[in-house]
Parts: structure tokens; C-alpha cells; sequence
């Protein structure tokens, strides 16, 4: 079942505490601009990486955009001023007026045509970064450790870093460019109204005073409130997802949980966008508080202005220029302040796409250099008082392993579930390091080789191995990626994991499009035919070391029995380990290892194991009574559910077996 995603915010570790008294004011306020610019210069840096075209378009609109509406004030005035006089007779030449037509339309017109450009530059530009950052995560998810996928504020910057970089980093650049527009614009409307008097400019900043407060407070809080309550977003993802995810979808209908689960949808929702609602309305009140005192201060100075127009003091055009310079003022406090707002607000956001991308990667070699891999011999391979805990558990999982697998050695791996098997695979191939001990390769700690070059000395199929959408072959050939696809070969991998069999009763054979994500005529594979497949994937690399941790799940126990078969006989000196459940599999190993809590208790070969009757043989005998416990005739007859509990196994309970689940 899809496990919810755990509850946590990483945003903490970017917090700055607030000021204690005046005197830490300065440093506060210093802290804040300087954690700011930071995190602006990671945004435009990042765009430079995307297009540094963009970076050079956007600058050109932004002076534009604060010259332009400047020019088109100052032209209207001037067009209203000479048409006045000449409706005076004070201008007898038309001459004049058609010059400021002329350059009204030019400016209407070259108006038009940046706008549009400017409109596709943002399109543009957002899908170029939007990808690259797309990429920029992707590329850092393949060199995190595994281990930092167990821990739920990784998950958490992870998720956050996914759900920002498709638009805010565009959007606070492109916030930015507005802001630096509007202030251009604004000095030169100040310049044009101070002609009239130094106080109307000084008021019309003043009474933006508040606005600029309550937009600010309104967007910390905001951005508080979203990260206060994560739980509930991913609570309410979580339901959702549930509702349309593919794998689930089966089970939720049989079980008739879509209404449950919209239900807890609708409950956490409610809880959700109550508070957020509190915040929205009492932002609104105290902006239209704030938005008629500029209304009143604006009334007074239009009123101030028709009088000197009504004086005679100035011309009548200048009252169109005057009340238009104070209403594009007005019009871009607003914007400047709703733009900065939103700039602040996407920069906190952005600290998760930081957070991501500077997490640290502690599966790296502690040799310098690295040492290489010898491939195309058997290896040695020896655990040294191994233990391991997972993060943030305060208990080992695995517990002071001491064991040697030698060259060519086949090993299988048996316990119950949750005994350690898995774990110590993933030890093994260095997806995690132990907490304590060592690992030894050849002789030399595991640590100290190269960590891709070790990978690739492995050829496994996980428990919960992929499923690609993609074709038959790809999924085959990513036994072996970067190299050139050789078809002979992976006819002979799917030939040897008995995958062709069904593959040839493809549509398209190994050119089928598998799942239907993409494709409408993808296939969906039974359980079976997808193990056979990773199977084959794992035949297909050139490894040294083959590993099948509990492959075979869905196979029934003669296609598995032959599956191990075709390993042993393809395996040559190659070393083999295996996990897994039926232990008839593991009557040839050249070792069997048994793992309990964690601990190895025996390791031996089959007849040594049975011989010593310890865990191995009461495990072994007990899952063989299922196959060779006689059937009673008469108790044949009768239906399981009305003998009173009783198997179909001669004098034997309901069985169940130890290993299944």
C-alpha cells in the first residue's frame, strides 16, 4: 500500500529569529536582506544557466516597461496643452499637433509589439528554466544516498524542490524586472508631479506607508500559515492520490473506500482552509483600509490641481498629466508593494529548492583515488562485525554479521520477513554503509572503491524491482545502460528467464510499449511476466555478482525452481546470492545463510543444516509438510470451512506459511 508522506518542514533551518529587543533590529534586518540576495542570487544564476539571453531580454523590458508609460503621459499632456491653444487660436499651424500624433501612435504602436514580445520572452523563458531546474533535480536525486530517501525531511525538501521548480523561480525573476520597472517609473512620475510642489510626492509615498506593512506581514504569514500546517496538504495530496493511483485503484473500488477517503479529503480541507480563509479576509480589511487613505489623499491633490487649471496656473493638458502621473504613482506603489511582497514570499519557497540541491552525499570513496573494480574474476567478499541501523531508528537492524562468500559461491539467503535479508543486499552493493564493522571486497574495505564502478559489478533484481514505461527491449537493455543495445543478447536474456515465450505473443514483440502512461496501446504485464522480465535485465548485465533478492514471488514454484536452475547453469565462476521464500531452492546452494532479528545463527550446507536441526530444519520441514502431508479421502470431501478450522493437511491446523507476506 502507498505509504503518506511524512510531516516536515525544512524551512526551519532557514529561519532568523526575531529581534529580542531594539538593539538586535539592525542585525535582524541585516540577517533577512542578506539571507535575500542570497537566495536572488541563486535565482538569477540559475536563470543565467537556463538562458543568459533571458537575462538580457528581461532587463531590456524592464527599462522599457519604467521609461515608456513616463513618455506616453508626458505626450498625451502635451497633445491636450497644444490642442487647447489652438482651440484658442493660440496656434494657428497644425503643423505642431500632427509631430505629437505622429509620436503618440509610434508610441501606442511600439507599446503593442513589446507587449506581445514581452509576453512570449515569459512563456519562454519559464519553460527554459522550468526545465532546467526539472533537470537540475533529477541530476542530483541520482547522486543522493538511498539512505536519504529514509529520512522524512529529505523527503520533504525533495518534495518541496519538485513542486516550486516549475514556476517560482521565473516568477520571482520576472517579479523582480516588474519591480525595477515600476521604481523607474515612479522616480520619473515623482520628478513630473515635484514640478508642482515637493508635498505631493512626499504624500503619495507617505500614504503607501501602510499598504507596503500589511502586505509584507500578510505574506509572512502566509508563507507561516502553508508551512504550519504541511500536515495537512499532504494529507489532503495523499487522499487524493489514493483515489486515482493505478495500483490502488482495484482494491479501492472492491472495498468501496472512494467515499471514505473523499470524506477525509473533504474533513482535512475544511480544518485546512478555515485558517487560510482568516488570513485572506483580514488582509482584505486592512487593505481596503489602507487603499481609502490613498483614495482620500489622491481626491485632495486631483481637487488641488483642477483649482490651479481653474487659476489659470497651469494648462488644461496639465491637469490630464498631473492626475495621471498621481494615478500610475498610486497604481505602481500598489504594484510595487504586491510585487515584493510576492518576491519575498517566492524566495522564502525557493529555500527548498536550495535545501534540495545542497544535501550532502556520503556514499563517495574514502580512498583518493578511488580503487578499481577488478571485473571478469570471482571476488571474495567478507562481513566483519557488521551492524547497521536505519536513520532515525534507535535499534540495529542488522546485528555483528560475520560471514565470508568465496568466489563462485552460491549462497541463499533464508529467514522470516523482516529477519535482515534485504538490508544486508543493500549493504552489500554499498546502497548503504554500516554503522559499525566493515565490509570487505577482495580484501580491501568497500568504501575505498570506486562507487559506480561498483555498481556495476553487480547485477541484481530487487524485490521491488521496476517496472518501466517503456518498450520490452529497453526494459531489458537497462541491465546494461550507456552500452549499444545488442538484440541477440536480449533475445538470450528473455530466452533464459523464460520471458520470449510471452514476449513473441506481443503485439509488437520487443518493440511493445509497456504500461499505459504514454502510450493507448501500452500492455500491462501480468505480476509473472514482469519478474521474468527483471529477471532477464539481470541476465543481460555483464556482472560479476548475480543477486536475486526474492525475484520470484509471483512465479509459481516450478517456473522458479527452473528460473534458479537457468541461473546456475549460466552463473559459470560468477558468485550467486539469492533470497527467497521456498526453500527447495536452496537443497544445491553451496551456502545457506539464516538470518533471525537481524542476527546470522547458521550458515551451512543443506545436508549440515538439516543434520544440526535448528532454525533451517524446522523452517525447511515445516514448509515441506505442505507438499508431502498425504490427503485424507474423506476429509477431501468435505469443504475446509466446515471441518472445524482443519487444513486439508492430514492432522495438521490451518498452516500458514511463516515466509509468505
Amino acid at each position: 500500500m502507498m505509504q503518506p508522506p511524512p510531516n516536515r518542514s525544512v524551512i526551519d533551518q532557514y529561519r532568523v529569529p526575531p529581534p529580542k529587543n531594539l538593539r538586535e533590529v539592525p542585525g535582524y534586518l541585516k540577517t533577512l536582506l542578506s539571507a535575500f540576495f542570497k537566495r536572488m542570487g541563486y535565482i538569477i544564476k540559475i536563470v543565467w544557466e537556463a538562458s543568459p539571453a533571458i537575462v538580457f531580454v528581461m532587463s531590456f523590458m524592464a527599462l522599457f516597461d519604467g521609461v515608456m508609460p513616463v513618455i506616453g503621459t508626458y505626450i498625451t499632456g502635451q497633445l491636450i496643452n497644444k490642442l487647447s491653444s489652438a482651440y484658442t487660436g493660440e496656434i494657428t499651424n497644425f503643423h505642431i499637433i500632427t509631430w505629437l500624433l505622429v509620436a503618440q501612435f509610434a508610441y501606442l504602436l511600439f507599446n503593442s509589439i513589446i507587449r506581445r514580445i514581452d509576453g512570449i520572452v515569459v512563456r519562454i523563458s519559464g519553460e527554459l528554466v522550468s526545465n532546467h531546474i526539472k533537470i537540475k533535480i533529477m541530476e542530483k536525486a541520482k547522486e543522493i544516498d538511498l539512505k536519504s530517501f529514509d529520512s522524512p525531511d529529505f523527503y520533504a525538501k525533495m518534495e518541496n524542490a519538485n513542486r516550486e521548480a516549475g514556476n517560482r523561480p521565473i516568477q520571482v525573476l520576472n517579479s523582480t524586472f516588474s519591480v525595477i520597472s515600476t521604481v523607474i517609473s515612479l522616480m520619473s512620475y515623482l520628478f513630473l508631479i515635484s514640478i508642482i510642489g515637493i508635498l505631493p510626492a512626499l504624500l503619495v509615498i507617505v500614504v503607501a506607508i501602510p499598504s507596503t506593512i500589511i502586505n509584507f506581514v500578510y505574506r509572512k504569514k502566509n508563507h507561516d500559515y502553508v508551512f504550519r500546517r504541511s500536515k495537512d496538504r499532504r494529507q489532503m495530496s495523499y487522499y487524493s492520490e489514493v483515489l486515482v493511483n493505478k495500483d490502488l485503484v482495484k482494491e479501492v473500488r472492491m472495498l468501496g473506500l472512494a467515499d471514505d477517503f473523499t470524506d477525509r479529503y473533504k474533513a482535512v480541507f475544511k480544518k485546512y482552509f478555515g485558517g487560510l480563509k482568516k488570513l485572506m479576509l483580514a488582509e482584505m480589511w486592512w487593505g481596503i483600509g489602507a487603499t481609502l487613505l490613498t483614495t482620500i489623499v489622491n481626491c485632495v491633490l486631483f481637487v488641488s490641481i483642477a483649482r490651479g487649471v481653474f487659476r489659470a496656473e497651469y494648462p488644461v493638458g496639465d491637469y490630464s498629466m498631473y492626475t495621471g502621473a498621481l494615478n500610475a504613482i498610486s497604481g505602481g506603489i500598489a504594484t510595487l508593494i504586491t510585487t515584493s511582497a510576492s518576491i519575498y514570499e517566492g524566495t522564502i519557497f525557493i529555500n527548498n529548492l536550495i535545501a534540495f540541491m545542497e544535501e550532502k552525499k556520503t556514499i563517495v570513496p574514502t580512498a583518493d583515488p578511488p580503487l578499481e573494480v577488478k571485473r571478469g574474476v570471482g571476488h571474495t567478499i567478507q562481513f566483519e562485525n557488521v551492524s547497521f541501523r536505519y536513520p532515525g531508528v534507535d535499534h540495529d537492524i542488522i546485528k555483528n554479521i560475520n560471514l565470508t562468500i568465496n568466489p563462485g559461491d552460491t549462497v541463499v539467503m533464508v529467514g522470516l520477513n523482516g529477519a535482515g535479508k534485504t538490508t544486508l543486499i543493500k549493504l552489500l552493493t554499498r546502497l548503504y554503509d554500516p554503522t559499525d564493522g566493515r565490509i570487505l571486497l577482495d580484501g580491501h574495505d568497500l568504501r575505498e572503491y570506486d562507487v559506480q564502478k561498483l555498481y556495476d559489478m553487480f547485477g541484481i533484481v530487487f524485490q521491488d524491482y521496476g517496472k518501466y514505461a517503456v518498450s520490452v527491449r529497453d526494459n531489458i537493455a537497462f541491465g546494461e545502460v550507456g552500452k549499444k543495445i545488442r538484440d541477440e543478447k536480449i533475445h538470450e536474456a528473455a530466452s533464459n528467464s523464460n520471458a520470449a515465450e510471452f514476449i513473441d505473443k506481443l503485439p509488437d514483440k520487443y518493440d511493445t510499449p509497456l504500461m499505459r502512461y504514454f502510450e493507448e496501446n501500452g500492455i500491462e504485464l501480468s505480476g509473472g511476466q514482469w519478474q521474468k522480465l527483471a529477471i532477464a535485465r539481470a541476465f543481460y548485465s555483464e556482472s560479476d555478482v548475480l543477486i536475486l533478492d526474492e525475484p520470484t514471488a509471483s512465479l509459481d514454484p516450478m517456473a522458479e525452481q527452473e528460473i534458479f536452475n537457468q541461473f546456475d547453469a549460466l552463473r559459470g565462476d560468477k558468485t550467486s546470492i539469492f533470497v527467497s521464500h521456498r526453500l527447495s531452492s536452496a537443497t544445491t546452494a553451496d551456502k545457506i545463510i539464516v538470518l533471525k532479528d537481524g542476527r546470522l545463527i547458521e550458515e551451512g550446507t543443506h545436508a549440515e543444516l538439516m543434520r544440526a536441526q535448528g532454525e533451517y530444519y524446522t523452517l525447511f520441514s515445516t514448509q515441506a509438510k505442505r507438499y508431502i502431508t498425504p490427503i485424507d479421502d474423506n476429509e477431501e470431501k468435505e469443504p475446509p470451512a466446515k471441518r472445524g478450522g482443519k487444513s486439508i493437511f492430514k492432522g495438521e491446523d490451518d498452516y500458514e506459511d511463516p515466509f509468505s507476506g
